[in-house]
This record gives C-alpha cells, structure tokens and sequence, in this order.
C-alpha cells in the first residue's frame, strides 16, 4: 500500500486507533467499509475526513427509502430520446448519449481514485444490499441499452455507513470490512469540542459537557441528544453569552439539545421544581 493512500487522520475529525485502522485494513484489502454506529458519531464526517486527508474527490450516493441500486449505477433516459425523435434534434441512434451515469458509475469511470461514500444504506428495502453485490465486488456493470461493460478505472474508496435501522443481508457483510463507532466518551468528545471551537472557554466546554452526559443518562428521553446536537448548543451558548453557572439546573436552549416534545416536558418539569440533572 502506497504511503499516499494511508489514512492518517485531518485537522477537523477526532479518529480513535481502532478506526483509522479499519479504514487503513479497507484501503489496502480494497474492500468497501461498513460504518455503524447511533446518528451523530459521525460516520458521514468519515469519509469527508478521509476524502480531505489523502486529497481525493468525494462522490456522495445519499440513500433514500425509494433509491434503487440501478439508479447508482445510470439510467437510461427514455424521455429526452423520445423528445429528440419528435423534434429532430440530435442523433437518436446514438444510444449512449441517453445514458447518465449515477454515484457509483461516476465513482467507476473517474481519471482519478476517489472516495465514494453511500450513505446510510439500511434506509433502503433489503434487497438493495443484495443487488450490488456483484459490482463493488467485481468494480464493473453492464450497460444492456449499449452493450458495454464498464469497469472502474481507479478502485474507489467505498465508505458505506448505516444507523442500523434494519439488518444487512450476509452475502453483503462478507464482503465489507466492518466498524462501529462508539459514542464518544467525556475525554473524547471534550477532544472534539476542541477540534470545532479552538477557542472555547474551558468552562464553558466543562460545564456544558457534565450537563450533556447527565442528560444522557436520563432513561425518560426518547430521543437523546447526539454529538451535533452538542456542538450546536455550544455554539448557542457562546454566542449567547449566558452565565454557565449551574448549567445543569437552567439549561437554556432546550430546542437546540432536544428534539421531541416529551422530551422537552420531561425537561421542563425537571426544571420547575427547581432540580439539576444529577439529582433527578
């Protein structure tokens, strides 16, 4: 493996050992990397990370409930051939001026390696999985409308992250190298915090830590707060201004940290007779 393709972390993400490894394991064994982990630790930033640490372009395939896995690969476009057909314009034989390519055929036929970064796969029916198996194993598909065979030119980089929501068929997990990230503890996410707001004020990033954790701990909540949610509260209290002093028992901007109506009545409640988060 080529020292230019060792991922070694960036300036704006905080990466343990176990996680550059694993990228480091999925470049070198050219197999794509399965990210798991709850929304919020920041498995989208990966591969953002990693694209601006080796200097590559990165290709995002955003996955919806509806994508199909044909639509990352191209799509014949049957409707702008027909047009063409009815007002003359262009040549309707050529065939391949019709086809658009997607994500993961544009990721294919890049003059350069790229990262490619599907995105949240589980939010896709089963069968999605399933139907890419040949062409990240492979690196190739086939166009049937022009019976061309289009095979990668430069082996993306596939970083695949799911909120396992649902679970992956076998036959896909087999052939991905596999990580979960756990959520951050204090020390790390304190790193974090660093990382986005060098110039925080240390009690504030303290204060605003012990009340986040606390928060967490709270079985009541449906919904608890992610570490975005953190650094948006930050951001909200320093430029707020606000005195941090006994953070826990006022905490202002509730709507920044929570997300879910009982999840802001349960605060609420806590708050009006007069309790901190510790001693709830």
């Amino acid at each position: 493996m080529k020292d230019m393709n060792v991922f070694k972390g960036s300036d704006n993400y905080v990466v343990t050992e176990e996680l550059m490894n694993a990228v480091n394991v999925s470049i070198a064994l050219e197999k794509p990397l399965l990210i798991k982990g709850e929304p919020g630790t920041g498995k989208t930033m990966l591969a953002e990370a990693i694209a601006e640490s080796l200097d590559m372009e990165l290709i995002i395939w955003g996955i919806k409930s509806t994508t199909k896995a044909q639509e990352g690969l191209y799509v014949y476009d049957t409707v702008q051939r027909l047009y063409d057909s009815q007002f003359g314009e262009g040549d309707v034989n050529d065939i391949a001026q019709y086809i658009k390519l997607g994500k993961l055929g544009e990721a294919f036929t890049s003059d350069k390696q790229v990262v490619l970064l599907i995105d949240e796969i589980d939010k896709a029916d089963l069968e999605f999985p399933n139907d890419l198996l040949w062409e990240l194993d492979k690196m190739e598909f086939y166009i049937n409308e022009t019976k061309e065979t289009v095979t990668t030119k430069h082996r993306p980089i596939v970083i695949i992250t799911s909120n396992a929501e649902k679970e992956l068929p076998d036959a896909f997990l087999r052939r991905c190298i596999f990580h979960y990230i756990q959520f951050p503890d204090k020390e790390k996410m304190a790193e974090i915090i660093k990382v986005h707001f060098g110039d925080v004020d240390q009690t504030l990033s303290d204060a605003a830590l012990d009340a986040f954790y606390d928060l967490r701990k709270m079985d009541e909540l449906q919904k608890k707060p992610s570490t975005s949610e953190l650094l948006d509260w930050i951001q909200a209290l320093m430029i707020s201004g606000v005195d941090v002093a006994n953070l826990s028992e006022k905490m202002p901007f509730l709507g920044v940290l929570l997300k879910k109506n009982q999840d802001i009545d349960v605060m609420n409640e806590i708050k009006e007779k007069g309790y901190s988060l510790r001693r709830w």
